[in-house]
This record gives C-alpha cells, sequence and structure tokens, in this order.
C-alpha cells in the first residue's frame, strides 16, 4: 500500500480534515454574504462563524469513537484535546481579539506613537470565538464524521 492509499484510507484523519475544510469554506461564504465583499484571509484565518477548530477536533473525536470504541485512549485523547481547544476559543483566544480591537481602535483612530513609533498594521482581531460559534463548529464536526463514516463503510 502506498502512502496516498494510507492518508485517504484513515478515516479519523479525513473526517478531520473535511471537517476542517467545510467548516472554513463556510466561514467565508458568510463572511461575503453579511460584509458584501470577498476576504480571502476567511478561508484560512481563525474566527468567526463557525469555528473551524471545534469543528476538526470534534469530527477527529467522533471519528475515533466510530473506529476504536469510547473506551480506547485514542477516543480519550482526542475528546480531551477537543475540550481544551473549544475551552481556549472561547477563553484566552477570544479574549486576545477583543484586546486587539482596543488596541486597533486606540492607535489606528486616534493616531497615536508607541515610543515614537507608528505602528504599520492592524493586530488580528478574529482570533477567538463566542460560544454558539463554538457549539456550531462543534455540531458541524460531529456531522462531518458520521457522514465521512458512512463512506468508509
Amino acid at each position: 500500500m502506498n502512502i496516498w492509499e494510507e492518508i485517504t484510507g484513515n478515516q479519523v484523519l479525513i473526517s478531520a480534515v473535511i471537517g476542517w475544510m467545510v467548516a472554513q469554506v463556510l466561514k467565508t461564504l458568510i463572511d461575503l454574504v453579511l460584509n458584501r465583499s470577498f476576504n480571502p484571509e476567511r478561508l484560512f484565518g481563525s474566527g468567526g462563524m463557525p469555528s473551524s477548530h471545534s469543528a476538526t477536533v470534534c469530527a477527529l473525536t467522533t471519528s475515533s469513537a466510530q473506529c476504536y470504541g469510547f473506551g480506547s485512549f485514542q477516543f480519550a485523547i482526542s475528546f480531551v484535546m477537543a475540550m481544551v481547544v473549544m475551552y481556549d476559543a472561547t477563553g484566552v483566544r477570544r479574549e486576545t481579539g477583543k484586546q486587539a480591537k482596543l488596541l486597533n481602535r486606540v492607535f489606528f483612530e486616534n493616531i497615536l506613537e508607541l515610543d515614537g513609533v507608528l505602528l504599520q498594521e492592524k493586530l488580528k482581531e478574529y482570533v477567538g470565538h463566542t460560544p454558539v460559534q463554538v457549539a456550531a463548529g462543534a455540531i458541524m464536526g460531529i456531522l462531518t464524521a458520521l457522514l465521512v463514516g458512512t463512506w468508509y463503510r
């Protein structure tokens, strides 16, 4: 078996990758509708609706349960990782985005200098998620893994 067959035969990996891809495309489409302009950064960037981080780890966890069972170490590791990722998305990363938004307003709307150096670019504001964005990503990841699981049976 060659490496490509091994990769495409890995249900857990494919579920996680498709979960991420679907979330990123959906996030880009939602942004396109809301802002009426295409932002290519949304295809690969973090933050926004739905959470691609949550979709990825929930697809990984669900697929691990399907392939190895709920009592397996694979499920245990992916479940704990999913909890950490989703907690972080609504906690630290969300607060970082709020701080970036405030700093951007202070430095760019008021044209302040920091030690004589004018900031050249805005800080990234879309880094975290609301609980609804995380929940939407989680549901999407679970559904994606269940769908991918039907292809492997």
